[in-house]
C-alpha cells in the first residue's frame, strides 16, 4: 500500500485543515445549540472543492481518488465532526443515483449537492424494521407513470433539513424481503410529505428525525436501479461511506488527543506537570496506538476501493471499531481534564454525544460484527 500524496493532494487536504481551524473549529459548539446547519458555510465548503472529492469533474467533483476524499473529510471531521456528515452524504448518495439513476434525473441534484446548495438525506430506517431493512413497510405503488408512497420514516439524519431524499420503499410483496425494495429520489418540499425532529442525545445539528409520506407522487423517472432490487444494486455504496465514517470518527480522537497531551504538560499537580505520571500517560500512550492501527485499518480500506478489490469485511471494520474507539478515547481525555472536560466549557462532553450516534446508525456493532463474521471462511 502506498498513501504518498502528490501536491494536488496534498494541496486540497492542507486547505481542508486550514477552512476547519478557521472556518468551523470555533463554531462547533455554537452550532449544537443552533440545530441548523449554515447553508452559506455549505455553499462556501462546495466552492472550495470539499464535496465530492471523488466524483467527476463533469458534474463538478474534483475527480481524486476516494482515499483523497478520505483524507479531506478527515480534516475536515477533526473541526467539526457533525459538518462532516454532509461529505460522507454527498458521496455515497452521489454514487447511488450514478449507479442507478436517469442521468437527465440525477445529475442535477449531484451537480448542487457537490456545490453545496443542497443537501441530502437517505430514508431507510423505520420503526419497526431498524436494521433488518428487508421488512421495510412503506409503500410504492406504481400508478400510470407515477409511485405513490405511503408509510413513515424514522430515525433519519437530516430529516428535518434535506432538499431531496433517497427513498427505500417496498414495491414487491411482503414476503419477497430484501428482493422487494427500490429506491427513489424524492424532492422532500412537497404538502404530502411532513417531517419532525427528534430529540436526539447529540449531534442535534443534523437534523435527526422523521419523514411522513402521506400518497407521496413521484414520477416513475425518479426509479433509481431496477425495481424490487435497491438491495442488490445500491447498498453495497455502503462500504464506502463506513470507511469514511471511521476515518470521520478517529479524527475527533485526534484531535481531543493533542488537546490532552498539550493539557497534560502544562497542568501541574503536587509541584509536578501531570505528564510525569504514569497513571496519566500511559492510558494516552494506549490511545495513541489503538488509534494508530484504526486509521491504518481505514486508509487501507479506501486503498482497496480505489483498487476495485473486495474491502466489505474492513468497511465493516471500521465502521463498528472507529465510532467506538474515539468515543473511548475522548472519554479517557475528558477525565484527563478533571472537573473541567466535564462540563460544556470544554468541547469533550459534546463529542462524546455526538460520537455516540454513530456507534448506532448506519449499521450498529453487532450488524458490522455480523458482516464480519459472514465472510470468514468463504
Amino acid at each position: 500500500m502506498d498513501f504518498e500524496l502528490t501536491e494536488d493532494q496534498k494541496g486540497i487536504v492542507d486547505a481542508a485543515y486550514e477552512y476547519g481551524v478557521r472556518r468551523l473549529a470555533p463554531y462547533y459548539q455554537e452550532r449544537q445549540n443552533t440545530g441548523v446547519f449554515d447553508r452559506e458555510t455549505l455553499k462556501e465548503m462546495g466552492a472550495m472543492g470539499f464535496f465530492g472529492v471523488e466524483l467527476p469533474e463533469r458534474l463538478g467533483g474534483l475527480g481524486l481518488d476516494t482515499l483523497t476524499a478520505g483524507l479531506v473529510l478527515e480534516a475536515i471531521s477533526a473541526s467539526d465532526y457533525n459538518v462532516a456528515y454532509l461529505p460522507i452524504s454527498v458521496s455515497l448518495i452521489s454514487q447511488m443515483l450514478m449507479r442507478g439513476g436517469k442521468p437527465e434525473v440525477v445529475e442535477p441534484w449531484i451537480r448542487r449537492m457537490i456545490s453545496g446548495e443542497v443537501f441530502p438525506a437517505i430514508a431507510l430506517t423505520e420503526a419497526g424494521a431498524g436494521s433488518d431493512a428487508a421488512h421495510i413497510t412503506l409503500r410504492a405503488e406504481r400508478v400510470g407513470d407515477e409511485y405513490i408512497l405511503t408509510g413513515e420514516k424514522t430515525g433519519i439524519s437530516m430529516a428535518t433539513q434535506a432538499d431531496f431524499a433517497v427513498v427505500m420503499a417496498r414495491t414487491g410483496t411482503v414476503e419477497s424481503g430484501a428482493k422487494g425494495v427500490s429506491a427513489f429520489l424524492v424532492p422532500l418540499e412537497q404538502p404530502s410529505i411532513t417531517r419532525a425532529a427528534l430529540n436526539a442525545h447529540g449531534s442535534h445539528i443534523c437534523g435527526w428525525g422523521t419523514i411522513h409520506f402521506d400518497g407521496t407522487r413521484v414520477p416513475a423517472s425518479h426509479l433509481i436501479g431496477d425495481e424490487n432490487q435497491a438491495f442488490a444494486q445500491l447498498m453495497s455504496g455502503f462500504d464506502y461511506s463506513r470507511a469514511l465514517i471511521g476515518i470521520q470518527s478517529l479524527a475527533v480522537a485526534r484531535t481531543s488527543l493533542d488537546e490532552t497531551w498539550k493539557w497534560t504538560r502544562i497542568r501541574e499537580t503536587f509541584g509536578h506537570p501531570i505528564h510525569d505520571y504514569q497513571g496519566v500517560t500511559f492510558p494516552l500512550s494506549e490511545a495513541e496506538t489503538f488509534y494508530q492501527g484504526a486509521r491504518l485499518l481505514c486508509l487501507k480500506t479506501l486503498w482497496l476501493k480505489d483498487k476495485g478489490l473486495p474491502h466489505t469485511v474492513e468497511a465493516a471494520m471500521c465502521k463498528w471499531w472507529g465510532p467506538k474507539l474515539a468515543y473511548d478515547i475522548v472519554l479517557s481525555c475528558l477525565k484527563t481534564h478533571g472537573w473541567a472536560g466535564y462540563t460544556s466549557d470544554l468541547p469533550f462532553e459534546q463529542r462524546m454525544r455526538d460520537l455516540l450516534g454513530l456507534t448506532i446508525g448506519d449499521g450498529t456493532e453487532q450488524i458490522m460484527k455480523m458482516v464480519i463474521a459472514r465472510k470468514q471462511g468463504l
